[in-house]
């Protein structure tokens, strides 16, 4: 009998093979086997995804779709990011970040230095992810047609060296985003190369995205842990876990409450994924203060005040609103 990772693996390899019983049965409300109605929660009936895919996702908080970015476009965003590192291209508002592996002597104008390129929306190159009508036709099933990019990443996993700070925690999304409903956000998370265990691939568990936002705090990690790497303080560390090999230009979707995190990159090369949250421009902000989203807040507010200048009373809502930009669709709330 197969575990339930055994099964998902299965799921995934012929997410792409629509099955004609289901696709005979599908009404805008259900799916399945007629006497098995489902309600979809997560998302939308727009002739994109078929039948069987939105059933995985309703299901598990994740999809994958394979070989959705073509080698030129993630080359291009490849040479853009060696730019940046070598400082040939200076960005607005973009925070370069570094393992706390590296040292500071250590620290020189290359890639080596750089673990994550994080909030690049004014680099015109790399922002060119954020638009491309293969991944928006996609979240458009998650957020619906106005569709704001919120959140952007370039991911430089360095070589571990034993040091385990490459690691990402288990954690949710959400914990870092001041707009809700969690339902109408979505993450487009694109591998830039064969992605796996040895190299640090996403691990996720499948289901989890049905529950509600935990508290996250920095694990009690030898070696230390890089800065706002927040992890999950409880959940069951021996749920069924899968882990998401990706090659070149595959392209997962996942919910914010979905809990996922990455392994170590025991590999001599970095592994870089690129990636945006969206979200849809319905969507309103809410305030943390009182919540377990506080801890965030506050640090935001921290790099805030120290890059920018920006006063004392800046919210983390103020930190988004910045950031947000319209890709498809108008802008309402958001």
């Amino acid at each position: 009998m197969f575990r339930a990772a055994d099964r998902l693996k299965v799921v995934l390899q012929h997410l792409d093979r629509p099955s004609s019983r289901i696709k005979a049965c599908a009404t805008s409300a259900q799916v399945g086997a007629c006497t098995h109605p489902v309600e979809f929660r997560y998302t939308t009936d727009n002739d994109v995804l078929t039948p069987e895919q939105r059933l995985f996702y309703e299901e598990n908080g994740f999809l994958l779709i394979k070989n959705l970015i073509p080698d030129e476009a993630i080359d291009h965003f490849r040479t853009e990011f060696e730019k940046i590192c070598r400082r040939e291209v200076k960005v607005p508002g973009l925070l370069v970040m570094r393992d706390i592996a590296i040292s500071k002597s250590e620290f020189l104008p290359d890639q080596s230095a750089v673990s994550k390129l994080q909030d690049f929306q004014e680099d015109q190159e790399l922002f060119r992810y954020c638009t491309l009508p293969q991944i928006l036709t996609y979240v458009e099933c998650f957020t619906g047609p106005n569709i704001m990019a919120m959140h952007t990443m370039l991911i430089n996993k360095p070589p571990d060296a034993g040091k385990k700070t490459s690691r990402h925690p288990m954690h949710q999304d959400l914990h870092y985003f001041p707009f809700r409903p969690a339902d109408h956000i979505v993450c487009a998370w694109t591998a830039m190369e064969r992605v796996d265990r040895s190299n640090g691939c996403l691990v996720v568990l499948p289901g989890t995205h049905k529950g509600t936002l935990k508290q996250h705090d920095y694990p009690d990690w030898e070696g230390g842990v890089n800065k706002m790497y927040h992890g999950i303080r409880d959940y069951d560390p021996d749920q069924e876990r899968v882990h998401l090999v990706m090659e070149k230009g595959d392209t997962v979707f996942f919910h914010p409450l979905l809990i996922h995190g990455s392994g170590m990159n025991r590999t001599q090369g970095f592994r870089k994924a690129i990636s945006c949250h969206y979200a849809s421009s319905d969507c309103y902000y809410i305030d943390v203060k009182g919540t377990s989203q506080e801890i965030i807040e506050q640090e935001v507010k921290e790099i805030a005040q120290r890059k920018y200048n920006a006063g004392s009373d800046i919210t983390l809502q103020d930190t988004w609103a910045v950031r947000g930009r319209l890709v498809k669709g108008q802008r309402t709330v958001l």
